[in-house]
């Protein structure tokens, strides 16, 4: 696994979507999926760097729209060509690494119209990428680990009902794992309801374009203050600091490599959940735009 240093050089060298473990329980993750300069799913896993690759996204679902799966010029799924993705995404499971579809993202069409909407919603999510049956399976037949919730857009209506629906899927020897994507500010308008439930395995906090809990130079109080909040949540049971790993991958938030490790890490690892279970991380997150920021070269990887 890479050190802190090294996986910072491969933030600011690579521009995509990581994650880099603080304690001892994590490794690296990545969102795949969005940017043009990005190695194909195969060379990703067989980097050895990662633990995670979040497929991004399936950015259009819910209240009545036909489901739509965005992975820019990876591949097309209106004709099926993304079905070849199987044999990666079991390669990369082969290897230990969790493969989860991210729904949702900066742009899109995504909305759930009511608790029987979100039953639809996860019954599709099911059948289509998880264990369950469908002739029209977009990735193909790999069973992907679980779903991301990236959700920034449209109504903060049911996204809890998604998770309970999506959880209770789980079986004996195949478990559908969780993970979300909320800002930093509590509770995130979206997922608030949903993180609450308990059933999410990663949470990874956004914390830049959000001004009232990020670093701004010289002044990490903003940040730490609302890290130890995030902390002392109960109901989430792996936390990881979102973070951009270069200056134009966010629109403010960005934290120099050296404030980093000399002021930030060392009173992130004072967490009782580093210290206890040891199951505490950050991720760099070039490209993302939470508050429509585009990232380096017009890419944006975190958005459809």
């Amino acid at each position: 696994m890479a050190t802190k240093t090294q996986a910072i050089t491969i933030f600011l060298s690579l521009l995509v979507l990581a994650l880099i473990e603080v304690s001892h329980a994590g490794g690296i993750a990545i969102y795949w999926g969005q940017s043009g300069s990005e190695t194909t799913l195969n060379t990703t896993c067989n980097s050895g760097l990662y633990k995670y690759v979040n497929i991004a996204f399936l950015n259009k679902f819910g209240s009545g729209r036909t489901p739509g799966l965005n992975l820019a010029g990876h591949c097309n799924p209106a004709n099926g060509g993304c079905r070849v993705a199987s044999s990666a995404i079991r390669n990369c499971q082969s290897k230990g690494i969790k493969v989860m579809l991210s729904i949702g993202g900066g742009i899109g069409q995504y909305s759930l119209a009511s608790k029987a909407d979100a039953q639809r919603v996860a019954a599709y999510l099911y059948n289509n990428f998880l264990g369950g049956r469908s002739p029209s399976r977009p990735l193909g037949s790999a069973v992907l680990d679980g779903i991301d919730f990236d959700i920034e857009l449209g109504s903060t209506n049911y996204w809890a009902d998604l998770a309970r629906y999506l959880a209770a899927y789980s079986k004996p020897g195949r478990k559908v794992y969780l993970s979300a994507a909320p800002q930093c500010p509590i509770p995130d308008r979206f997922l608030g309801a949903a993180l609450s439930t308990g059933l999410f395995d990663y949470v990874w906090v956004q914390f830049y374009n959000n001004p009232p809990c990020q670093y701004s130079p010289g002044n990490t109080s903003k940040l730490l203050a609302s890290w130890k909040r995030w902390a002392a949540i109960g109901a989430i049971k792996k936390l990881f600091l979102g973070l951009p790993a270069a200056k134009a991958a966010a629109g403010s938030g960005y934290i120099p490599p050296g404030v980093l490790t000399s002021k930030i890490l060392p009173e992130i690892k004072k967490s009782p959940k580093v210290l206890k279970s040891r199951v505490v991380q950050f991720f760099g997150q070039p490209g993302e735009g939470g508050s429509g920021t585009p990232g380096v070269g017009g890419q944006n990887p975190h958005h459809a």
